[in-house]
């Protein structure tokens, strides 16, 4: 009876000294959260959801005489994270893995330095980069491509241009719709132009997007924007919540890869002179593209390109494509275009607003390599925000005009002012691939999301 009462008690004991190394410390969040208020005199607000049932282990362990990083220690365990919005105002919010600070995006791009201090450094770095961004992506190989023909709509003849409605097979049943531009009474080659949208309200059917791609045509060039993936008429054949899932990278990169091959296989196309443009969501496709598709001559991102932030949505990075190579950012994806032309458009008012001071410059220098650092361009506007206003597409329209020998008289009014009003802006409905209803969808349409997980796999392991 004393054996079995002593091995009791020893059970016990060991049972009371775990919970005191595991338990003993451990408080919940909002508690913890009331501690730093009151001890750092500061205010923060956070959603509800964000705290509840959360709990701290060692919380006291993580103080500090500073207050942020005291913060830093603690929330860090949480996958949260903080932003300053005043004087001693704190905001919560959940971990963004695709945003750092301005000040950590700098310290990658001076660590980025340490890896190369020349052509030879540095065109070893980008093979490296591209090998594993189309690894991460699971296009290398590329799939094999759909033999089918594009199906279109009739041409609609506009003033000094026509539209005509297109959508392509990407992957067997996956299509893309888009719209193609094209100059009237042209002659010879002409340069292609692609135009990926952002997450901008109502895509590629907005008024920008059809004014850019409009005076691109009317100046010489064949230019398409099409939808994102789960967006416009994707959403035919998927659900908007499947736009948010990583696999979209991967299938906006093939889009614009096969958008790509139909353009070139134009007989009027010129190989030469082979462009790509977007804002925000459309620039982090032209960045990317640009990186991975050698048959690009020519790059405008817009409001897109910094060094701590790498896109808000998975299918900007939702693929891992920002942990290749030890890890990367969009400056050195960027980068990857030297030493083609590139202009970066930036602004005052979201994460491009240190361009000219941090992320050009490391640009220029990559460009430098090559002994051409003319060739990279940075057109900032201080006083904007996030969009693909008219004063960001006269810039893209000059530097493409410039550098692809086409003739902005096309495009100017009697005073040769830039002018965008001879342009027709159609309704959503008028650029329907699918018809009004989706009734002109394909027979052999994927529909569902899950159907595009098999045939990706099936497709992308042969």
């Amino acid at each position: 009876m004393k054996k079995i009462t002593f091995i009791f008690l020893l059970l016990l004991s060991v049972h009371a000294v775990g919970q005191t190394s595991d338990d003993a410390f451990k408080e919940p969040l909002k508690n913890v959260i009331s501690r730093i208020r009151e001890r750092y005199q500061v205010a923060i607000r956070y959603p509800e959801e964000l705290v509840k049932d959360r709990f701290v282990t060692y919380a006291g362990w993580r103080f500090t005489p500073d207050a942020e990083k005291t913060m830093a220690n603690i929330f860090a365990s949480q996958d949260i994270t903080f932003v300053k919005e005043g004087d001693r105002k704190y905001k919560l919010q959940a971990y963004q893995y695709h945003l750092k600070t301005p000040e950590e995006g700098k310290l990658q791009l001076d660590y980025f330095a340490t890896l190369y201090n020349d052509l030879r450094g540095w065109e070893k770095r980008k093979a490296v980069l591209k090998k594993e961004i189309l690894s991460a992506l699971r296009l290398q190989p590329l799939p094999v491509k759909p033999a089918s023909a594009p199906i279109t709509t009739p041409v609609r003849k506009m003033n000094g241009y026509t539209v005509q409605n297109i959508a392509i097979e990407t992957l067997p049943g996956l299509y893309v719709c888009g719209s193609v531009y094209r100059p009237v009474n042209a002659k010879g080659k002409l340069p292609v132009i692609l135009n990926p949208d952002g997450h901008f309200d109502k895509g590629r059917y907005r008024a920008d997007s059809q004014y850019r791609c409009a005076m691109l045509a009317r100046m010489g060039a064949i230019a398409m924007d099409y939808d994102l993936f789960a967006w416009g008429e994707s959403l035919l054949q998927f659900k908007t919540a499947d736009h948010r899932r990583a696999i979209a990278q991967s299938i906006q990169a093939l889009n614009g890869m096969r958008i790509l091959d139909y353009l070139l296989s134009l007989r009027d196309s010129d190989p030469s002179r082979v462009a790509i443009t977007g804002g925000s969501g459309g620039g982090s496709q032209t960045m990317l593209l640009s990186a991975i598709d050698d048959r690009f001559t020519l790059s405008v991102s817009v409001v897109m390109l910094s060094s701590y932030h790498s896109g808000g949505c998975p299918c900007e990075s939702g693929m891992g494509t920002h942990l290749c190579g030890g890890g990367t950012n969009n400056v050195e994806i960027a980068a990857m275009s030297a030493p083609k032309p590139q202009l970066v458009i930036s602004d005052g008012k979201d994460w491009t607003q240190n361009v000219p001071q941090t992320e050009f410059p490391f640009l220029q220098k990559i460009y430098g390599f090559y002994g051409r650092s003319e060739l990279a361009e940075n057109a900032h506007f201080p006083g904007e925000g996030h969009d693909y206003g008219l004063s960001k597409r006269l810039a893209m329209y000059r530097f493409i005009a410039g550098n692809f020998h086409l003739d902005l008289k096309k495009i100017g009014d009697a005073n040769g002012k830039i002018d965008e009003t001879p342009v027709t802006i159609e309704t959503e409905a008028a650029q329907y691939v699918f018809g009004e209803k989706g009734e002109k969808l394909p027979a052999n349409a994927i529909r569902s999301f899950a159907d595009l997980e098999k045939i990706f796999t099936r497709y992308t392991t042969q």
